[in-house]
């Protein structure tokens, strides 16, 4: 499935009118908005079919809600174009990270497509901020507002999460990509304590600290502050809980369940819990 065909079917909210993601989407889809977007199911939803006979583990019909997955995707790629050039340059392997990532979800078509609306983001913001200076920046936070009205929290986060990973795909934390991913994630309605949970993932099965960080508690926390630390953030991040946005996506999300477990193992070892 290619991104434009996805796009195509539905876009949810950012359609709306007036909209700050969908001027974007306007600018960097062209002629599918000439066009008119009107391709979609009858009830907005598509059976899951990626999984087993279109059920998850506990034998429930997975039913993917169009609307909400494509208008996740599309709010992935508007916010990856200001992360990657919170530097002022474009990272050869941020951008491989994206592409990889569209690769192992929608094939090789959608890489080349995903990769076209980003170097129309990337065009736009550089004819923005040419014209007004921090312009592209204050749409982007208007569009954070627009995703923190319409999306879960938990669907918030997976976006953080993603975001999160793409600061470090160079291997290199810049400053200036921190503080755009933080002014995101504030603009999204998420906290500052959930951009350093996301930020030390990839550590904390082998760094103590990364690892209280990730469960978002300091290391002279009592036994059951870290236990209750632990639950609240599992019952946050469960797969489950982004299901409608696809198996893709919900698998993504358990690779990060996995490695808060992670975590929660290594700082329990540590104390003989």
């Amino acid at each position: 499935m290619g991104i434009f065909k996805w796009i195509a079917g539905f876009l949810g909210f950012i359609i709306t009118g007036g909209s700050p993601l969908g001027a974007l989407a306007g600018y960097a889809l062209g002629s599918l908005f000439d066009g008119g977007i009107d391709i979609q199911t009858s009830d907005g939803y598509w059976q899951n079919q990626q999984t087993s006979g279109g059920y998850d583990n506990y034998g429930r019909s997975q039913r993917v809600d169009i609307g909400q997955r494509n208008s996740f995707l599309f709010s992935l790629l508007v916010l990856a174009s200001y992360i990657i050039r919170a530097d002022g340059k474009v990272m050869h392997s941020e951008m491989e990270f994206v592409r990889s990532f569209l690769r192992a979800n929608f094939g090789e078509q959608a890489v080349k497509e995903g990769n076209d609306i980003l170097q129309r983001l990337f065009e736009k913001q550089k004819e923005m901020d040419g014209q007004q200076p921090g312009s592209y920046r204050n749409i982007v936070m208007q569009s954070c507002q627009q995703i923190a009205a319409n999306m879960t929290y938990e669907q918030r986060l997976q976006l953080l999460s993603f975001l999160a990973q793409l600061v470090k795909a160079d291997g290199i934390v810049d400053g200036k990509e921190v503080q755009a991913l933080r002014d995101v994630a504030m603009a999204m309605r998420l906290s500052a304590s959930e951009v350093d949970s996301m930020l030390n993932l990839n550590d904390s099965s082998s760094n103590l600290d990364a690892a209280y960080k990730v469960l978002g508690v300091s290391p002279d926390a009592t036994d059951d502050e870290v236990r209750k630390a632990y639950r609240v953030l599992a019952l946050k991040h469960h797969p489950d809980r982004v299901a409608t946005l696809g198996e893709d996506v919900r698998k993504a999300a358990e690779k990060k369940f996995q490695e808060i477990n992670a975590a929660k193992d290594l700082v329990f070892k540590a104390r003989g819990m």
